[in-house]
């Protein structure tokens, strides 16, 4: 009898049926049939598809295979004659079907699976795009482009395969296109949707960046920046962050450019925008053509107080920016006037040392550097006392000891030089207060 009731269960396990047997507590415990597994996960599978080879595996895990290089099928090894899986509708049915059976042990229905866009249906909507274009056709332009960020936006796989199929080197194609109308009115539907569009295509190639890089498409982008629309200003900073440093003189004289990334800075959208703005200033001002004019301008709307302001309690990645922009400005003496005049700057930058990252270190030791040495020339003895009360000599010894770059250090051993040549002036303190964070004595 046991011998019987052994192959019927061996049995029923070999034709994929469902096993049910009782756990030490006295439950039943489901078994999914083999069929229903995937080869390569070994779980039920939710998006079954089946290769060339006639083996049927779950999306997601054939997917990753694929994507890692692999060109065979994991079962049979054999080379696939294509890599675009077909779904198996039977197959899911049949899972659907047994999951509603079971739903009394436990088991929830797995949804039907929305079927992802290939290769194919992509190239025919960019071709599409590239007609309507070419006919300056703006709603049926805007309509497709609705279409394709819509699919992009279902899935990261949905959104892989518009990518790698160009689609955002025609998207800046018709960018640009429709950016070189006499007026940017006329187009702003369409010229909206692609720029939006745009941002989901990122980073974005060589080609793409020469269309959206244009003198028509830069004019369009920084008059975007400008309005008063929320996300159209946000879209517009993200893609002309795409087209730095390799059209940095084309922005930096665009006009108007310089006043609308200040104004972000100032009343921030999102934190993705303040950290692109500030990337793009920091550009501008460091390698541009005209950087020094760009310095002045940016100094005189306010840039410095802005950047101290930023920095206090930003997010990591913020106040890195923030200094590296405050680090560009301070190589002007216009900048370096600014800073030093402003009561924030010691406090900021010294409170910043050790605190927030390695990179914001080496940023406040640099400004440090510049507006100490500045004062040293200039006999701001202020600038070196305002150090010295907010407590940068201790904080310099301490960094000394955890460690920094070398020209970092250099620096710093610069600085400690120049404050401890008025240390006696300043009011006494207890030795022991200034070294008792450090980890031996110097």
């Amino acid at each position: 009898m046991m011998i019987s009731s052994w192959r019927r269960r061996r049995a029923a396990k070999r034709e994929g049926k469902l096993e049910r047997k009782m756990n030490e507590n006295g439950e039943i415990e489901l078994t999914v049939p083999r069929e229903f597994r995937c080869p390569i996960s070994l779980d039920l599978m939710k998006d079954p598809v089946t290769l060339s080879t006639g083996i049927t595996y779950d999306r997601e895990s054939i997917e990753k295979w694929i994507e890692a290089g692999n060109f065979t099928c994991p079962l049979t090894n054999q080379v696939l004659r294509s890599l675009e899986p077909i779904p198996n509708h039977i197959i899911r049915k049949n899972i659907q079907d047994w999951c509603v059976e079971n739903r009394s042990h436990g088991i929830e229905r797995i949804p039907t699976p929305r079927v992802p866009v290939t290769s194919v249906d992509v190239s025919d909507i960019l071709s599409k795009i590239d007609v309507a274009c070419k006919k300056q056709d703006g709603k049926g332009c805007r309509d497709l482009v609705v279409k394709i960020k819509s699919l992009a936006k279902e899935s990261e796989r949905n959104k892989r395969c518009i990518v790698s199929n160009g689609a955002g080197g025609v998207l800046s194609e018709a960018f640009q296109a429709f950016s070189m109308a006499s007026s940017f009115d006329e187009n702003v539907d369409v010229l909206e949707q692609i720029l939006s569009a745009l941002t989901l295509m990122f980073p974005l190639d060589v080609e793409a960046k020469g269309f959206l890089g244009s003198a028509s498409a830069m004019q369009c982008l920084i008059w975007f920046l400008s309005s008063g629309d929320l996300s159209r200003r946000r879209n517009a900073v993200l893609g002309i962050k795409e087209l730095v440093p390799r059209n940095v003189n084309e922005i930096s004289e665009t006009e108007g450019a310089i006043e609308a990334l200040f104004k972000l800075i100032k009343d921030p959208i999102c934190p993705s925008s303040t950290k692109a703005a500030l990337l793009i200033i920091y550009h501008i001002i460091t390698s541009s053509s005209t950087k020094e004019k760009q310095v002045r301008k940016l100094v005189n709307l306010g840039i410095t107080p802005l950047l101290l302001e930023t920095s206090v309690d930003a997010e990591r990645s913020i106040c890195e920016k923030a200094l590296g922009v405050l680090d560009g400005i301070c190589d002007s003496e216009e900048g370096r006037q600014m800073a030093c005049d402003n009561a924030l700057s010691m406090p900021v930058l010294v409170k910043k040392i050790l605190r927030v990252s390695d990179l914001a270190t080496e940023l406040s030791v640099s400004v440090l550097w510049k507006l100490c040495r500045n004062g040293e020339m200039e006999d701001h003895r202020s600038v070196v006392f305002e150090a010295l009360q907010v407590g940068a000599f201790q904080k310099l010894l301490l960094l000394l000891q955890v460690g920094c770059g070398e020209k970092t250090k250099e620096k710093v051993s610069e600085v400690l030089k120049m404050l401890n040549l008025h240390r006696h002036k300043m009011e006494c303190v207890d030795p022991m207060d200034n070294f008792k964070d450090l980890k031996r004595p110097f």
